[in-house]
């Protein structure tokens, strides 16, 4: 497999030939911010507007997980111009984000505390107006809840769902502020289809999507994929 030679943050590094920038800079130990990203898939989506870099010879900033490497690219993570977009991006997240993390079943493990510590961007930020939802949580299934008041939109789960079993029980739905991550005709999830499998829980970035009651997994779970193993 041919690879390329580039140069991220000053450290020269080797990467697979079309593989992404983000991908090649976290295998190396380089963080960039991001929460939509999903290494399987062939088609980034993009929607978080996170992972900004700067690359040498750009006349703007593009999104790491969108760009291939290529050889000799120098790239920067740490630009002034990369780092004010991904900042605004993060504090557009948290103007429609309920902020409680003290009561939130994430707390001290969701991606958007880790992401304001890196770019110095308060939880309870106030350059923008606060404007959340208030929609209905889901409990309908016996052991996750679905919160969509504190879903960033960033499709791991809508991922995960359609790639896993090929069911697509969950999707997005409308537009612009109102865009929500739902099921088919905004059915409860235990009326949707849906396989109770866990993983739409296990790759959720904040406290959208959570076990209940500190539950992992369930038994219905495991012995699905016992008979998706043997078929």
């Amino acid at each position: 497999m041919k690879t390329v030679s580039l140069t991220i943050d000053g450290k020269t590094i080797k990467a697979r030939e079309g593989q992404k920038v983000l991908w090649a800079a976290l295998d190396n130990g380089i963080y960039i911010p991001n929460l939509c990203a999903i290494r399987k898939s062939s088609d980034p989506y993009a929607g978080c507007r996170l992972c900004f870099v700067e690359i040498a010879g750009r006349n703007g900033p593009v999104t790491s997980c969108t760009e291939p490497v290529a050889e000799g690219m120098v790239v920067n993570t740490q630009g002034p111009r990369a780092k004010r977009l991904a900042r605004t991006a993060l504090e557009l997240l948290l103007a429609s984000h309920p902020v409680d993390c003290a009561h939130c079943a994430k707390n001290r493990s969701c991606e958007l505390q880790k992401l304001c510590s890196l770019l110095g961007v308060k939880l309870n930020t106030k350059r923008f107006r606060k404007l959340v939802h208030n929609l209905p949580i889901d409990s309908s299934c016996p052991n996750f809840t679905y919160d969509p008041n504190k879903c960033v939109l960033c499709s791991r789960c809508v991922w995960v769902c359609r790639e896993r079993f090929g069911v697509g029980v969950l999707g997005f739905a409308h537009r612009g502020f109102d865009r929500v991550v739902t099921t088919f005709e905004d059915k409860p999830v235990a009326e949707s289809g849906c396989h109770v499998c866990d993983e739409c829980i296990e790759v959720c970035p904040v406290g959208a999507l959570v076990f209940k009651d500190g539950k992992k997994g369930s038994a219905g779970c495991a012995e699905r994929e016992s008979k998706t193993a043997t078929s």
